[in-house]
């Protein structure tokens, strides 16, 4: 294992010292003999200083304990949405680059106030900043995508001794701008972490005591779920859900690291996020949705047409999702769905494409979708063919159905979408045997 972080250093070669390979190569043998946890604490956790001095003295009482512990922390409370609100006052449109300069602001507060905590019970502590902590991430703004973690300062302070306390939710691209990873970014950071110090698991800390059937905002008599495997937590959170962010999940299915999803002040329950054995937990396991989707249809006689489409969402750095691409009579059609919820130029950007595009694109807001997850629920249609009945027959229209393995998706309108996340989780969930 050690050559892969050598060899990692050919690719590094300005972010550390030859002098930094010797200390710890001269440690790493420390290293392998550490049993880490890598444990993440979400805004509500720390959205004051007495929490924040109450999971440093949880801290402290861990790393007592004799484990070696890194710890990820977001931005205290509101502090992300504060920021984002101070930034329409000066721009209805800001730059996305500027935005994640702005941004990344808040999780840094944190991370220093943590320390200072605790050192007040006595424990070693040193904040670092995602691009410190080794977080490289692609060159997008906003939603970037983790693709190497170098965890080189990270290791040196906990063979020192000492609890590492870094900034979730950003990171650094290979250009060396600041970056940040979109919605629960920390939770990926976390991760991330984990997987690369080979942590024993991954603790995620908010104020909920893991994941349950559907939102419990929306739902009365949801179902707490003590486990769940990696693939359902992913589309789960690609879907909507907001307990774990996907690509976190996908880091701890690569590298098999149990996530751990808990309350930080109420203690007893816990969800599970791991790998399952064949043919464990058949059916519907929970229903999710998402609001604020737009929907982008394109036909046209030039296939040209199609690729600049596209490429324009790839340089505005925005995910697509559900595309569908056919070719007809010498036509062309595409269309996908895009959340623009967290798009801070969406108008901008909109006016754009119709600028460009003219009849031939059209788009279509005000979309949300309801999920239903679980493991085989595509083994035949009947799940399927029955929730859209039971849905037509309430009085919604369904707009678009989506699937995967794990996945049933039912694209309605916003205002519709929580009617029917009831209707489904009543049907799958509440009534199940």
């Amino acid at each position: 294992m050690i050559l892969r972080y050598f060899a990692s250093f050919n690719k590094a070669k300005n972010f550390i010292c030859v002098t930094s390979l010797i200390r710890l190569s001269k440690s790493y043998s420390n290293f392998e003999s550490m049993s880490i946890i890598v444990q993440k604490y979400g805004g509500s956790s720390v959205s004051d200083p007495e929490k924040i001095k109450k999971i440093a003295s949880l801290i402290s009482i861990v790393k007592k304990s004799g484990y070696a512990v890194a710890v990820v922390v977001s931005a205290m409370g509101k502090t992300t949405d504060s920021l984002i609100e101070l930034s329409k006052q000066i721009s209805s449109e800001p730059p996305k680059r500027e935005m994640d300069m702005l941004l990344s602001t808040g999780e840094r507060i944190t991370m220093s106030l943590l320390c200072m905590a605790l050192s007040e019970f006595g424990v070693e502590a040193v904040s670092l900043t995602g691009s410190q902590a080794g977080i490289i991430t692609n060159d997008r703004h906003n939603d970037a995508r983790v693709i190497e973690v170098r965890p080189f300062r990270v290791l040196d302070e906990l063979e020192k001794g000492k609890v590492v306390v870094v900034g979730g939710f950003q990171g650094v691209s290979y250009k060396r701008d600041i970056t940040t990873l979109g919605r629960g970014g920390s939770d990926t950071t976390a991760v991330a972490l984990a997987a690369a110090l080979n942590a024993e698991c991954c603790e995620i800390y908010s104020d909920v005591d893991g994941v349950y059937s559907a939102d419990p905002s929306v739902i009365k008599n949801v179902r707490h779920l003590p486990v769940v495997s990696y693939e359902q937590m992913q589309e789960m959170s690609e879907s909507g859900a907001k307990v774990l962010n996907a690509q976190a999940v996908q880091f701890a299915k690569e590298k098999q690291i149990a996530i751990y999803a808990r309350s930080t002040f109420q203690p007893g329950k816990e969800t599970i996020v791991r790998k399952f054995s064949e043919g464990i937990s058949k059916g519907v396991k929970a229903v999710v949705y998402e609001n604020d989707i737009s929907r982008i249809y394109l036909e046209c006689e030039d296939s040209s047409k199609i690729n600049s489409l596209l490429n324009i969402f790839e340089e505005k750095q925005i995910q697509l999702k559900e595309l569908n691409y056919s070719k007809r009579d010498s036509r062309d059609k595409i269309s996908f769905l895009i959340p623009i919820k967290n798009l801070f130029d969406w108008r901008k950007i909109k006016e754009e494409l119709e600028n460009k595009f003219g009849n031939d694109l059209r788009i279509e807001s005000g979309y949300g979708t309801a999920s239903l997850i679980g493991d085989g629920i595509n083994k035949d249609n009947s799940i399927l063919l029955e929730t859209k009945s039971l849905i037509e027959s309430n009085k919604i229209q369904i707009y678009g159905i989506t699937t995967t393995s794990f996945r049933i998706s039912f694209l309605t309108e916003d205002k519709s979408v929580n009617a029917a996340v009831q209707l489904c989780h009543k049907r799958w969930i509440e009534e199940k045997v």
